[in-house]
């Protein structure tokens, strides 16, 4: 006998791996080459919070667990693809996912799990913003300067 199928939860989070600089961390999709972004995952059953969930994802996907994690208390709802919805229950369409930030000192080597990212890259947030594929993701990462206390378009410390 087959054990039952699990669906996905429509809970989710991204998390923005940044440095005080605002380098940020973006990885490549293994299932869909040339899609890049930050960290994202759904919750599972056994996440007290969506903070574990952040906290396991950044473990899972990168490796990394020396930063602060700081809840930036934004959800987001979207439409799932098509051609994910399989993964959920049926008559899920939508996904709630929740926003969050990771800061490293310094730009670091991740340890990817290639079932899941093939490539890493590290960019200042602008350029990050036009290179990730979720709106989701690029709209965080527009709000990366302001959730650091800086101007947006200017460097922490820097000038004009």
């Amino acid at each position: 006998m087959l054990p039952p199928m699990t669906f996905k939860i429509p809970e989710s989070v991204l998390v923005v791996v940044h440095t005080p600089a605002l380098e940020v961390l973006l990885l490549e999709r293994a299932a869909q080459p040339g899609f890049w972004q930050s960290v994202t995952g759904s919750r599972e059953l056994d996440d007290p919070d969506f903070a574990a969930t952040a906290r396991r994802e950044l473990r899972e996907e990168t490796g990394l667990v020396a930063g602060t994690l700081t809840d930036w208390r934004l959800t987001n709802r979207y439409e799932i693809w098509p051609q994910w919805r399989a993964r959920y229950a049926p008559g899920v369409t939508h996904n709630t996912e929740h926003v969050f930030g990771f800061e490293v000192d310094r730009t670091v080597a991740a340890t990817l799990d290639p079932a899941e990212h093939i490539a890493q890259l590290w960019l200042p947030w602008q350029a990050a913003m036009e290179k990730v594929f979720s709106p989701t993701n690029r709209d965080a990462l527009w709000q990366l300067p302001r959730r650091r206390g800086c101007a947006p378009g200017l460097r922490q410390g820097g000038g004009a």
